[in-house]
């Protein structure tokens, strides 16, 4: 009867060691993730990646789980430009660990990698490409031409490193305020500048404009003068005075003499 109880109690033993082992060998890794083993005798395991879902492992050994979907990382850094003025720059990098070379980034960069590795990339990739401009050039540079060479410094210091980056984008870059202002006098001085010179054009092109529409018009009127020869000019007075005899209203029509070329005058019009 005694043998019973102790039955039981290894029984029950066994079941916990069961639940303990079971609970330590068992790993669910979530969607967007994937996870690194950790071999308590040989250490990472760097021959495979184990993907989403329920796997397991020997008590003895970890996983370790890492997000591989892409993630983001935002940052605000002082740098210097060309002539050796701070700059504020605040941007986003978009990126993810490379799936398969998982196990050698955790083992030769740590699970920290992101402020181990990117963040100094980041600012040795964005002290470089501002490095090159003066502060003037900074703030009237597009920012796609920054962004560009900032993504491809990136990707120079990032090349062996196991992470890959899909994507830079800067927010905002800030000038020391009274920089900012002078350029921003400058700009405004030069856009007056500019549309003085426009209204200046404009103003002399309407002169050229009525100066050769003025030539036009005396040239015209020089040939006109010269075509009208004394008998034009009786015959035109000819067709006025037949026209005024054939009109209803009365007047005095009085035809002129050889003096004026016989051109009627009129007197009276009623």
């Amino acid at each position: 009867m005694e043998k019973l109880p102790k039955a039981g109690i290894l029984f029950a033993i066994g079941i916990v060691l069961a639940i303990i082992i079971l609970f330590k060998s068992s790993v669910n890794i979530g969607a967007g993730e994937a996870g690194v083993l950790f071999n308590f005798f040989s250490g990472v395991d760097t021959s495979k990646t184990y993907g989403e879902g329920f796997h397991i492992i020997a008590p003895w050994n970890d996983m370790t789980e890492f997000r591989v979907k892409q993630q983001s990382f935002s940052d605000s850094m002082e740098v210097l430009s060309v002539n050796g003025l701070k700059v504020t720059v605040e941007g986003t990098v978009w990126f993810q660990p490379e799936y398969d070379n998982l196990p050698r980034l955790y083992k030769e960069k740590g699970a920290n990698y992101v402020e181990t590795i990117l963040d100094p990339a980041i600012n040795a990739a964005t002290r470089s490409v501002v490095g090159r401009y003066t502060p003037e050039q900074l703030y009237s540079s597009k920012k796609e031409i920054i962004v560009s060479e900032i993504m491809s410094e990136l990707t120079k210091e990032l090349k062996g490193q196991y992470l890959t980056v899909n994507k830079v984008f800067v927010k905002e870059v800030k000038l020391p305020p009274k920089i900012n202002d002078a350029i921003e006098r400058k700009l405004r001085q030069e856009q007056e500048a500019q549309e003085y010179e426009f209204r200046l054009v404009k103003a002399q092109k309407e002169a050229e404009r009525q100066r050769i529409d003025a030539q036009g018009k005396a040239a015209a009127n020089d040939i006109l003068s010269k075509s009208l020869t004394d008998k034009i000019l009786m015959e035109k007075g000819i067709e006025a005075t037949l026209k005024l005899a054939e009109s209803p209203n009365s007047k005095v029509i009085v035809v002129g003499s050889s003096d004026n070329g016989g051109l009627p005058i009129i007197l009276g019009n009623q």
